[in-house]
């Protein structure tokens, strides 16, 4: 590992990436944007693929051996994008290689196996972090501030909806699978609005929710899922999430409180209203998505932009640079992975009211 106190990164930070589906080329184009990281190597099971990666995005080394991959002395961070359910086995190669690990979302499919990772980067004095680059949209850090202000008083009601739309194509492959997606809507497309929820809102500490297979039935998990939630604080609140719905409509994050309410789409608050107006309320209510801000993927999961990883990557560039804590540590991860667990079990049930694991 890299002794972060020595002035080695005078050089870029090196990446290497593991596993070259469609979210692979986001994460090359983000670290070309990024200024002190350099994208040093990836890996596939085919080689031919992994080469054909490497020379559209400049990596300039490709193999189908992550323990080759980890093994280089000029990768320090090993980005992990993988199937879902196929994080930790990797993850754990990087991290006894002494590599800082990036790990696409979710984390891991389980708490147990979310677990081992953290354990195991803990053991060796690893960063781990996972992609939530939601967290980093303008719209989303405004409506933080304003939660940690203080500014909506008692919380009432807090809601997630991502009512989006798939393709039949689309579940071709391991999405959809229990094994490798952990599940469907809610822990692949939703998960990014879960967290979110629990950013802003805080955990739940209790769950009812029920799931179903209303178009794509070829899968194993659920293309439509509501949840009703109750926050240790005594607010209630609802997740809802399909990959059904025609054509997509964007995702929708509702906080209402005793002294203010906001609602946030994609990365837009178009409903910013406040008991207490303060300097500033008017810019908000008339801002508008910036241009390269993270977006969503309404209508197909290629419709997102790299914006929002950019911005994610230059934060782990910084906190292996100085040491710091990642904005998006992987104990702040785990905390989706639970809500979603938690989700799933209480459906699993018949809707039984069910505990969010701590």
């Amino acid at each position: 590992m890299a002794n972060l106190d020595t002035g080695e990164f005078s050089r870029p930070v090196g990446f290497g990436i593991v596993g070259l589906g469609m979210i692979a080329g986001f994460h090359a184009r983000a670290l070309a944007e990024t200024t002190g990281a350099k994208l040093v190597g990836v890996v596939a099971r085919e080689a031919a693929k992994a080469q054909a990666f490497a020379a559209q995005h400049g990596g300039g080394w490709a193999t189908d051996s992550v323990e080759e991959l980890v093994a280089r002395a000029d990768i320090d961070v090993v980005i992990i994008a993988t199937p879902s359910g196929a994080h930790l086995e990797p993850a754990l190669a990087a991290i006894r290689a002494g590599k800082h690990v990036l790990v696409e979302k979710p984390i891991e499919i389980s708490v147990e196996r979310t677990d081992a990772l953290l354990a195991a980067a803990d053991a060796a004095g690893v960063q781990v972090g996972a992609i939530f680059q939601s967290r980093f949209g303008a719209g989303a850090q405004a409506l933080k501030a304003a939660v940690d202000a203080g500014r909506f008083g008692r919380f009432v009601l807090a809601s997630a909806n991502v009512k989006w739309h798939r393709a039949a194509d689309y579940y071709r492959g391991w999405k959809g699978t229990l094994a490798l997606d952990g599940g469907a809507v809610l822990i692949n497309q939703g998960i990014h609005t879960v967290d979110l929820l629990q950013w802003l809102a805080g955990m739940p500490e209790t769950v009812a929710a029920w799931t179903a297979r209303r178009v794509h039935t070829q899968i194993e998990g659920e293309d439509t899922m509501t949840a009703m939630l109750r926050f240790p604080h005594g607010a209630l609140g609802t997740i809802e999430a399909t990959t059904a719905a025609w054509p997509g409509w964007q995702r929708r994050i509702e906080l209402c409180g005793e002294n203010g309410s906001a609602l946030l789409e994609d990365d837009r608050l178009v409903r910013w209203d406040f008991r207490d107006v303060q300097p500033g309320d008017e810019a908000v209510r008339a801002s508008a998505v910036a241009e390269g801000a993270p977006s969503g993927g309404a209508g197909a999961a290629n419709q997102i932009s790299y914006a929002g990883h950019q911005r994610q990557i230059a934060d782990f560039v910084a906190a292996v640079r100085t040491g710091k804590r990642v904005a998006v540590d992987g104990r702040e991860a785990r905390k989706a992975v639970a809500l979603v667990r938690a989700i799933y079990e209480s459906a699993a049930a018949g809707g039984a009211v069910t505990r969010v694991a701590p």
